[in-house]
């Protein structure tokens, strides 16, 4: 196991080079002058100038490349001109408030989306197997911006039952002692039931905005994955035998159909990282997401980078985790390696 995990490492690395190569060069040719927005409206050619000098930005793109390079490797990602604090700490601070909230969208889908799938697989044809196709075209066609202000408008503005829109607390709690940065296991880890109701009100409408968005793909595939399954011998077998269709259904047919919805869930993660700068700017959410725009509304490259940087990082680190969950579902993965 450690081998293939040293190796798979390994293989991150080109990848992890091309995202820092082409961040670079994609915050370099973006439109707006950094210098310019920062100087301010009134300022003199000279002025512009000496800010450019100041940031380094009147330098060769090499050299400009060369250096960015160097701090890198420090585990320096720059210094962010519109908070004034250093990119990682701004990283570190924001990371939570999106993970959280992401964790909560994708765990709400699963928890819909998986048995979903399985019923309307095993009940092909029913009532609850349009509803499943229904609610996966439905998840794939509506914009995540669209269903998040619907859902504000419906649940906030006409039937009040859902706090402002505006960031992880409202205004009369408190956070919670800072644990793992996510308010729902602090408050719970602090005893503290008033910031866990809080932090839940707040975070359940961006959450199931995110949670319909990804339910589509997971709803579908599970289904697929179930059909191609149950069809197969060794099923029929299992029911000749007189064995239950429960445990037909979950242990014979569904562990052998989890390898494709676990391969979806890398996928449904990259999106929902897409997604999630949409979802922050709607609900008002501190989340790297929102952080990334800001900057990159003001041409501030640093942060944009870090964050495209930590998105990478995000994304492989799930995907080694699920290449190894394979291993662990099915043995004979791991002997073919």
């Amino acid at each position: 196991m450690l081998k293939v995990l040293f190796g798979r490492i390994l293989t991150t690395i080109p990848a992890l080079i091309g995202v820092v190569v082409v961040s670079f060069l994609l915050t370099r040719v973006l439109p707006g002058d950094t210098a310019a927005y920062f100087a301010g409206p009134a300022a003199t050619p000279q002025a512009i100038q000496e800010v450019k000098q100041k940031l380094g930005l009147d330098k060769p793109l090499p050299e400009q490349f060369t250096r960015y390079v160097g701090d890198l490797v420090r585990g320096d990602l720059g210094q962010s001109l519109t908070t004034g604090q250093p990119v990682l700490a701004d990283l570190k601070s924001r990371l939570p408030a999106s993970a959280e909230l992401t964790l909560f969208g994708l765990i709400l889908s699963l928890i819909i989306a998986v048995p979903l799938g399985i019923v309307a697989a095993v009940k092909q044809g029913s009532m609850i197997d349009h509803a499943c196709r229904a609610i996966a075209t439905a998840g794939v066609s509506l914009p995540v911006f669209f269903t998040g202000l619907l859902l504000v408008y419906l649940f906030y503005f006409i039937w009040q039952v859902s706090p402002a829109p505006l960031g992880r607390l409202d205004v009369f709690a408190s956070a919670p002692p800072t644990v793992t940065g996510l308010y729902l296991v602090d408050s719970l880890i602090a005893r503290d039931g008033e910031a866990f109701r809080s932090s839940l009100a707040q975070l359940l409408l961006p959450g199931v905005t995110l949670a319909i968005f990804a339910l589509a793909p997971i709803a579908r595939i599970t289904r697929a994955s179930m059909l191609a399954v149950l069809s197969m011998d060794f099923v029929r077998t299992a029911r000749a035998s007189g064995l239950p269709a429960s445990k037909v259904i979950m242990i014979y047919a569904f562990r052998n159909a989890m390898l494709p919805v676990i391969t979806t869930l890398g996928m449904v993660f990259s999106f929902l990282l897409g997604a999630n700068v949409l979802v922050e700017k709607v609900f008002a959410w501190p989340g790297v997401g929102s952080y990334a725009v800001e900057a990159l509304i003001a041409s501030d490259f640093a942060p944009v980078q870090g964050f495209v940087l930590a998105m990478a990082i995000l994304y492989i680190a799930l995907n080694l985790l699920i290449d190894l969950s394979y291993r662990l579902i099915d043995p004979r993965l791991g002997a073919t390696t």
